[in-house]
């Protein structure tokens, strides 16, 4: 079995998992923050959405530089929006990571910063790091932002309190 091959199921199942999760984002709560240092809701749930993405550029070319000088966040404010966002991208994270070689996942990646190397990794690491991990760290803020406005949180490794009052 290749690589790709045995991290498709923990993908499909992180996947899903974030799914249900913003599936759960309210309509109009798009500029909520439970503090001034968080992310607002509508920016966040959109960040996630994005993440699936990443396994593309994680897997395929040999790093990104990102200019936060330049960089726009795009700020959805429609869950259906979001949903259809992150949908999209998990179609093509998947076919990436279904499509790299073995090989692949050795060949080095760097992250750089207004052209300043930050780190630099195999694209195996990187895509645990930046593609599943840091999906899972958002979906996880995500979930507390859903708590504090009292929306059930749906289960991701097993049931939650509001599955179990339900």
């Amino acid at each position: 079995m290749s690589i790709a091959q045995s991290l498709l199921p923990e993908f499909d199942q992180e996947m899903a998992a974030t799914r249900r999760v913003l599936a759960r984002v309210p309509e109009g709560k798009s500029d909520w923050q439970p503090h001034p240092k968080s992310m607002a809701l509508g920016r966040l749930a959109t960040h996630v959405a994005e993440i699936p993405d990443w396994t593309v550029n994680s897997l395929t070319v040999d790093g990104i530089d990102f200019d936060p000088a330049t960089f726009k966040p795009t700020i959805l404010a429609s869950p259906a929006a979001i949903l259809a966002l992150f949908d999209a991208n998990v179609v093509k994270g998947r076919a990436a990571l279904a499509a790299a070689a073995d090989e692949d996942f050795a060949k080095p990646w760097s992250l750089k910063m207004a052209g300043r190397v930050m780190l630099t990794g195999t694209r195996g690491a990187m895509y645990r790091q930046f593609s599943v991990s840091h999906m899972i760290h958002h979906r996880a803020q995500l979930g507390v932002y859903l708590r504090l406005l009292d929306i059930p949180v749906p289960g991701v490794y097993g049931p939650t309190a509001d599955d179990r009052a339900m």
